[in-house]
């Protein structure tokens, strides 16, 4: 009989996606890929704790890639289909709830991204390599997974690739290893991450320290050679941005952070934990991309440590990384954000205003309004507050729920605590409407407002 994956499903806007009837704690994957041909080969270990009685557990899996073997808790071969996406396992004696659920899959297969209403998400072989991006569903593009952003768990990833490559995984390098022509490198990501922000990168690229040896924020460039002088142009603000976001947002929710720019160019830049990865084309010697260098970074904070419990508010990691463009405009000698902000509502008001920020559909979840709007979202909320307690509610927004899932509801209810006078009204009219709202002006009702 064919199980039904997809009834009462966790997120209505990817129905396909997460399992029920247990929570992963850690993954450990050991890779090997041979760059040539695009061949991918794993060792998936992964550790959870079931939440129910169940006949079997699913985990999320591309078809492109074929399971050899499964054992459940330790020896014990278990009996497996894998058909839709979905790696469907019967262990062979049943688990009580709250015990231990260890899965092991050993795979192979060519990558392919996994394809969806936004494009083609996953693995993706380069001309020479290859990137992950698996935003929002393409992590089981390369490994078993449960692949929702609510499921967050520790990770060591160990990749073996030929020697000429640089391979890049989140976290913290623990060791690397040459053997005959190839490297491994193992990587361990300890703060809880989704695996949609699971990454590997491969290619012909050097490494580099991004400012001073005993900044306190640890930060390297993983580029191609031809690249570096672009790159030491480009990105040469980063330091002074993150000092910027860390007195805004709070400190730094990581052990490192690293810049990877691709030999190809890329439609748009990648955010994964820990990492920001950007195309040949964002490094043009021009800092022409410094506005998304903005982005990519406020997105550790927004997105990586406080990551969406489910796709419908995906404003709260867009228009955020959104509204950390403007801050960092002005705090870099650009325009302000009260200007930017006016500019881009005067540049809304000219679209069709048939979009909800807060529940925008999985259509139009990656809309440009999205980000836009939710951006005007706090400078909206920054104007009615005032600049030392919009920035108070930031600090304790990210401290709060540090490496945590957060919803709408959440922040909105912390927001109140700030204000003297109820917000329910700028919420549902930003987030709730379809009808753009006026911006207030600066310095109105309040007295203690300034852009």
């Amino acid at each position: 009989m064919r199980r039904k994956f997809y009834e009462d499903p966790i997120d209505s806007y990817l129905p396909q996606n997460g399992n029920r009837g247990y929570r992963v704690s850690r993954y450990e994957l050991e890779l090997g890929y041979r760059v040539a041909s695009n061949r991918l080969a794993g060792r998936a270990v992964i550790i959870a704790v079931t939440t129910a009685v169940r006949d079997w557990f699913a985990l999320d899996l591309s078809q492109a890639l074929t399971v050899a073997k499964v054992y459940v808790n330790g020896t014990k071969a278990a009996r497996y289909t894998h058909q839709h996406g979905k790696l469907a396992i019967t262990p062979q004696q049943k688990i009580p709830a709250g015990g231990v659920l260890e899965i092991t899959v050993q795979y192979a297969g060519t990558p392919k991204p996994v394809r969806g209403p936004w494009g083609e998400v996953g693995w993706e072989e380069l001309t020479e390599g290859a990137l992950v991006a698996s935003q929002p569903n393409g992590a089981a593009s390369w490994f078993p997974c449960d692949d929702h952003p609510s499921s967050k768990a520790s990770y060591r990833i160990s990749i073996t690739t030929d020697s000429p490559y640089y391979a890049l995984a989140n976290g913290s390098l623990l060791r690397k290893q040459v053997k005959a022509s190839q490297t491994t490198w193992v990587y361990e990501q300890a703060e809880p991450m989704a695996a949609y922000l699971a990454t590997i990168q491969i290619g012909n690229y050097r490494k580099y320290r991004i400012g001073p040896a005993q900044a306190a924020v640890p930060m390297q460039a993983i580029v191609p050679a031809r690249l570096r002088a672009n790159f030491e142009h480009d990105f040469a603000r980063q330091p002074r941005m993150m000092a910027v976001f860390t007195e805004k947002f709070g400190p730094y929710p990581f052990e490192g952070y690293s810049v990877v720019v691709t030999e190809d160019d890329l439609e748009i830049p990648i955010e994964a934990q820990s990492i920001s990865i950007f195309g040949a084309n964002h490094c043009d010697g021009r800092r022409g991309a410094e506005r998304l260098v903005a982005h990519e970074l406020a997105h550790q904070w927004f997105g990586n440590s406080l990551t969406l419990r489910r796709w419908r508010d995906i404003w709260l990691h867009e228009g955020f990384a959104c509204y950390a463009e403007w801050i960092w405009s002005e705090a870099s000698g650009g325009a302000s954000a009260d200007q930017l902000a006016r500019a881009a509502r005067n540049n809304l008001a000219r679209q069709p205003q048939d979009l909800v920020v807060g529940d925008p559909g999985p259509k139009l979840m990656f809309d440009d309004r999205v980000y836009k709007r939710g951006a005007l979202t706090l400078h909206a909320l920054r104007l009615e507050l005032g600049d030392r307690e919009f920035f108070r509610l930031i600090r304790e927004w990210t401290t709060r729920y540090r490496h945590g899932s957060v919803t709408s509801e959440e922040f909105t209810d912390l927001a109140g605590h700030y204000s003297v006078v109820p917000l329910r009204g700028l919420f549902d009219a930003w987030l709730g409407e379809t009808t753009l709202p006026q911006l207030p002006p600066i310095g109105g009702l309040g007295g203690n407002r300034r852009a």
